[in-house]
């Protein structure tokens, strides 16, 4: 058993998405001072790292994943200084505040960008990714962006092609040129001596881009295919990122984390470990258990709990030697998990707290994703008009495109949209749900009444105190942060069980996934924790029911 792990390997993380956490100033958009008047709170459920959404100058286009000047707080946030104050009270109360480095692309506000179009013999020229027009003036190539249409765009300025593998806005940069390489390590340096415990790195399979930008099978009605099947996780990709890590992470007690999409379970021996590119990846082999490939909404297969701890066990055995797995089950990207993983039926706050169990006593660092600790539900509004997220409106166009109605399309938005995730945070009952004094950027959740971090920090049965039992339960035992993974029951199709052991001791987590009674015969020593008001019934998982108990 490893008992020198890192710090943050034995804490718990948390991911604010900063527009919508906390409004300190009345504008409808959270903010820096909003984070900052919510330490204590953070703290109070074993919080070590907080992860910010981007903070950086934004003309906003993709809510802040459209950088314009890395060195700058955009005024909605607050400034500079609000920042620093930010990551010196963090730290002072025992959290490190990581950056999202958005590196893949920048805005086209950037000046290395507004340099790069103005001609191909200038300094910037080759900072990004320009090719000619075919001899029809059409686009180089058949590509797909990932937020809908083409992933090339016409610059009458330069009169060439740039590529973007996300909206128009966010042209990609070119990582085979040295000096973009050494600009980004500049950023993320800057960024470490203020004070920060590391970054997560944004869309990371995507910086490199094959040798020939070759057309593809078209995947759609378009002609056209993904981005994401023509460039994720390209050859040479590795040989990058090591570089970043020697020029700019090694030896510094800080963490690297990479959202990996497209990365899996085979693949993490190479991106994590002693010999890793990162400290840990974000791979979603158990968040698009629905997908093949891309994430085309209107495209999914069936799953079933079998898949999911399939995802969750591959990835637990790749890392159990060497490296290190993030837990995680939501982000600013994904659907609330109480939606993702159960049926309609489900009651909310057993779902919620089953999520919770398994989150916070896998091996590995937990992430928390803002108001899942309140069992957060998505959203379902009429109009696409009523959305804000750029993904959702090209999704929503590609399914009408493809032959869907409206009404299908606008199903296929209610169950994956970004906004699902990104309605403001429900700290009270009051207007607006306590988030601000003014007029939210994007509307509340019609539940937050019901839901909100008020009452269930006055209710001991709620989603909320079961988190912090969690939270105090896995810092408080060596087996959940030291201990090895093995999986019980994996033939079954409705429990998912597994055992934390490390020589001395053994602590079992057993999660009911379905709406009827189990059997689940285990030699329990002593029940630690149960969802159900009044304890465990043993040998037996009620409907939903996630208990967590030591054993023989």
């Amino acid at each position: 058993m490893n008992k020198d792990l890192l710090w943050w390997q034995k804490t718990i993380a948390y991911e604010i998405y900063v527009n919508s956490y906390m409004d300190s100033d009345g504008d409808g958009y959270g903010d820096i001072n909003g984070i900052r008047s919510k330490l204590k709170y953070l703290q109070e459920l074993n919080v070590g790292a907080v992860w910010l959404t981007p903070v950086y100058a934004s003309p906003m286009v993709d809510n802040g994943y459209d950088v314009s000047d890395y060195y700058s707080i955009d005024p909605r946030y607050g400034t500079m200084e609000d920042m620093e104050a930010l990551i010196a009270e963090a730290k002072s109360m025992g959290i490190r505040i990581v950056m999202d480095l958005v590196v893949n692309h920048t805005s086209d506000q950037c000046e290395w960008f507004r340099q790069s179009r103005q001609s191909k013999d200038n300094g910037y020229s080759n900072w990004y990714i320009w090719r000619d027009a075919l001899p029809d003036g059409s686009a180089p190539n058949n590509w797909r962006s990932i937020f809908g249409g083409s992933a090339w765009t016409w610059s009458e300025e330069r009169g060439q092609y740039y590529l973007h593998t996300f909206a128009v806005e966010q042209p990609d940069l070119n990582w085979a040129n040295p000096e973009v390489r050494q600009a980004v390590y500049d950023i993320a340096r800057f960024w470490l001596d203020k004070g920060i415990g590391g970054f997560r790195m944004d869309a990371i399979p995507y910086i490199k881009k094959p040798d020939e930008l070759a057309r593809g099978v078209p995947d759609g009605a378009d002609g056209m295919v993904s981005i994401h099947d023509m460039t994720c996780n390209t050859d040479g990709i590795l040989d990058y990122l090591r570089e970043f890590k020697q020029n700019v992470t090694a030896g510094k007690d800080v963490f690297t984390v990479g959202e990996a999409n497209g990365v899996g379970p085979d693949d993490l021996q190479h991106w994590t470990g002693s010999n890793g590119v990162f400290d840990m990846i974000f791979e979603f082999s158990h968040m698009n258990l629905e997908f093949k490939g891309a994430e085309v909404w209107y495209k999914t297969d069936h799953w079933t709990l079998k898949d999911l701890k399939r995802a969750l066990g591959e990835s637990q055995a790749a890392t159990a030697c060497n490296g290190w797995y993030p837990i995680y089950f939501e982000n600013h990207d994904k659907p609330r998990s109480v939606n993702h993983y159960f049926g309609d039926d489900v009651d909310p706050v057993l779902a919620s707290k089953a999520m919770a169990a398994i989150l916070l006593t896998l091996r590995g660092t937990p992430f928390i994703y803002q108001g899942e600790e309140l069992g957060m539900t998505n959203v379902r509004w009429d109009s696409i008009d009523d959305y804000n997220d750029i993904d959702s409106i090209g999704q929503y166009r590609e399914a009408l495109q493809n032959g869907l109605s409206h009404e299908a399309a606008m199903e296929c938005v209610h169950r994956f949209s970004r906004d699902n995730a990104r309605t403001p945070m429900q700290w009270d009952g009051s207007a607006n749900a306590g988030f601000t004094s003014g007029t939210p950027w994007l509307p509340v959740n019609s539940n937050y009444r019901n839901v909100n971090a008020d009452a269930q920090n006055r209710d001991t049965d709620s989603v909320l105190s079961w988190y912090r039992r969690l939270a105090q339960l896995r810092c408080g035992n060596d087996v959940l942060l030291y201990g090895s993974y093995r999986e019980l029951f994996e033939n079954s199709d409705s429990i998912y069980a597994f055992v934390r052991e490390d020589g001395v001791d053994k602590i079992v987590t057993a999660v009911n996934f379905s709406g009827c009674e189990q059997s689940c015969g285990l030699d329990v020593v002593e029940v630690l924790l149960s969802s159900y008001p009044g304890g465990a019934i043993p040998g037996k998982l009620r409907p939903f029911e996630a208990v967590v108990a030591r054993v023989r």
